[in-house]
């Protein structure tokens, strides 16, 4: 198998082993963070999860490494749809497609430079102060904005603190295979464990009081920006075929956001078919018991719950919808 298979096979698998990791902890946090089992289960899936990460950056270039990382929503949605009793609806295979073939389009166009990816001590100063002015700037300003646009900006300033981690992780593997573990430089691995604790306190911030699917988009959709463009400057990764080239990534990255948009909706809401839960709420007669059937979906009502609905019309303000 060629670096690119290995890069792939590698992303996938850690792909797979992230949305593993959310059921895990949702399960975990459903239980009330209690449990050895569960703790355990959560946190060995998230490590595998970063160490195939780690392991990906060695074969493949940031930009097909990092956008691979999307498929993580794609593993949520078989998932989402175990989880909820929902079938996989048109909608949801339409945003998987779009994913699918923006990611395909960026690893045919990607080239690697050919050379070590070694980072000078000047250049991952460079690099790190650059994402902590971008980090803090972008952080700040979400602090005045509203809180839908609050949540999407600190998901963004995350996305580029975890973009640029990997980033300084792949510079790091390239020092050991270089010249050994005595190569590597300790503020560039210290930059590392900054920037990813830094990424993951803003993304927890990120979901308060404004839903799971923006900020889950935002914090998708930057880290592969971010750790592309990052590629490309200072470790010279290219794309074929020149400015027709780039202009063909640029469309599969708007491909890619669209699709991972409508995924992390989906994947926010728990269902994956919204069409089928509305039949299944409105031919409630024809369920041997159709209580016991939803009684673990977000928003389910008991037959007596719909049976007094009907006979108050007064509208009840709970039960309007709120933004996403």
């Amino acid at each position: 198998m060629g670096s690119l298979g290995l890069a792939v096979g590698l992303s996938m698998l850690s792909a797979a082993s992230y949305a593993a990791a959310a059921v895990a902890q949702e399960r975990l946090a459903e239980h009330g963070h209690r449990g050895r089992t569960r703790w355990a289960a959560a946190l060995t899936l998230t490590a595998a999860g970063v160490l195939l990460h780690v392991l990906a950056l060695n074969f493949g270039t940031v930009a097909i490494v990092q956008a691979l990382g999307t498929l993580t929503l794609l593993f949520a949605l078989p998932i989402s749809a175990l989880r909820y009793q929902v079938r996989v609806g048109p909608a949801s295979w339409v945003d998987a497609g779009l994913t699918v073939a923006g990611l395909a389009l960026i690893m045919s166009l990607s080239v690697d430079s050919g050379r070590p990816a070694l980072l000078s001590a000047p250049a991952g100063r460079y690099l790190s102060l650059a994402t902590l002015v971008t980090v803090v700037v972008v952080g700040g300003a979400a602090w005045f904005a509203g809180a839908r646009m609050r949540a999407v900006l600190l998901a963004g300033a995350a996305g580029v603190a975890f973009g640029i981690a990997s980033v300084l992780s792949k510079a790091v593997m390239a020092s050991i295979r270089a010249s050994g573990v005595e190569a590597i430089s300790p503020f560039i691995v210290t930059m590392v464990v900054i920037f990813s604790v830094v990424g993951y306190l803003l993304g927890q911030l990120s979901y308060k009081g404004a839903g799971l699917a923006a900020p889950l988009a935002a914090v998708s959709v930057t880290n592969p920006v971010a750790a592309a463009i990052a590629g490309v400057v200072v470790f010279d990764e290219r794309f074929r075929f020149g400015h027709a080239g780039l202009a063909v990534v640029a469309v599969a990255a708007v491909v890619i956001t669209w699709g991972v948009i409508g995924l992390s909706r989906r994947t926010a809401d728990g269902s994956t078919d919204p069409a089928a839960d509305a039949s299944a709420e409105l031919a409630g007669d024809g369920s041997a018991d159709p209580a016991a059937d939803r009684a673990d979906r977000p928003g389910a009502h008991t037959e007596a719950e719909v049976v007094d609905a009907h006979a108050d019309p007064k509208p009840d303000p709970s039960t309007e919808p709120t933004p996403l």
